[in-house]
């Protein structure tokens, strides 16, 4: 007698199809948890803007100094490195870089010394305290197209302006060329660039005061310390790493004077005052060379990157000295 057959569960056929699915929702979900947890996922529209507007226009910027690119429509061509050869045995561009470099040095002291001053006074006036600090920042504020026009004014010598008048009150003979004269237009833009830019050092400043610990005072003071110790031996010592930063935003901000340069001078008087950037400019728009323009902007972006590697250097040594 036959036994009666009997029926096996069979297994589904669909098991692999549901492991692969599970595979991949894992390799999706570990993609995303590596995006999530470095940042990347955050950060992607901030890197592609930053690629868009800063790394394309800088290779591309690197492209047209390779060539004799220019805006009169004529094709351009690939030159080499003849562009960088033709800069560096440019006059123009020596005399432009003197100016750029004559400018920072005369600028960069007075601003961070004036800073460091203003800061201080502020610090320890109690006296319409919040009037003080407005008024001492507001300047920074103004557009350079502002500041360039009220101080052409101000010393033109037109009989009218602030300078002739102090010149008449104290009977000295006015219509000085304070920006016609070599000897004085670099000196008047100095100014006005102190005037309108100190207040940003002097929040600066303000805030590395702020921070430092008020016992330090204090203990100095029970020890017998006057306001010069205080000043010479805590003020300034804890002020060292602001002052550090201070001083390598002020020697970037300097070397790239273009605004009120162009305003009050032009350049003049026979290019005394012509900074690299104006240069840069008039060759490129004014010329109509493109490619040697972007040269040019290439070797003053050399000089920045070197300075800036100095100074960091400079910094970490005087920190390791000071550890030790």
């Amino acid at each position: 007698m036959t036994p009666p057959a009997t029926t096996t569960a069979a297994t589904p056929p669909a098991a692999p199809a549901a492991e692969a699915r599970t595979q991949s929702g894992d390799g999706i979900r570990t993609v995303r948890h590596k995006w999530t947890e470095h940042g990347l996922l955050f950060t992607a529209p901030f890197l592609l803007i930053y690629a868009l507007f800063l790394i394309w226009p800088l290779l591309y910027g690197v492209k047209l100094s390779l060539g004799d690119d220019n805006i009169a429509g004529t094709e351009a061509q690939f030159i080499g490195l003849d562009n960088y050869a033709e800069a560096l045995t440019d006059p123009n561009v020596w005399s432009s870089l003197w100016n750029t470099v004559w400018f920072t040095v005369l600028s960069t002291v007075p601003l961070v010394l004036t800073g460091l001053v203003m800061a201080l006074l502020a610090h320890h006036l109690r006296v319409a305290e919040w009037l003080w600090r407005l008024s001492w920042f507001a300047p920074f504020l103004l557009p350079s197209g502002v500041v360039g026009m009220l101080w052409m004014w101000m010393i033109y010598p037109s009989g009218f302006g602030l300078a002739d008048q102090m010149l008449a009150a104290v009977g000295l003979e006015p219509g000085i060329g304070w920006l016609t004269d070599e000897r004085y237009a670099m000196l008047s833009v100095v100014l006005t660039t102190v005037w309108w830019t100190v207040g940003f050092n002097f929040l600066l400043y303000l805030a590395g005061l702020q921070a430092i610990p008020q016992h330090l005072y204090e203990a100095a003071e029970i020890d017998g310390a006057g306001p010069w110790h205080r000043l010479w031996h805590i003020t300034l010592p804890m002020l060292r790493r602001t002052t550090g930063v201070v001083v390598v935003l002020q020697l970037l901000a300097s070397l790239k004077i273009f605004d009120q340069i162009y305003i009050m001078t032009g350049g003049g008087p026979d290019d005394s005052t012509r900074p690299i950037l104006q240069y840069v400019y008039q060759s490129g728009f004014t010329g109509y060379r493109i490619g040697y323009a972007s040269a040019v902007s290439y070797i003053f972006f050399a000089l920045i990157v070197v300075v800036s590697l100095v100074q960091l250097r400079l910094s970490r040594r005087a920190s390791e000295e000071k550890a030790q």
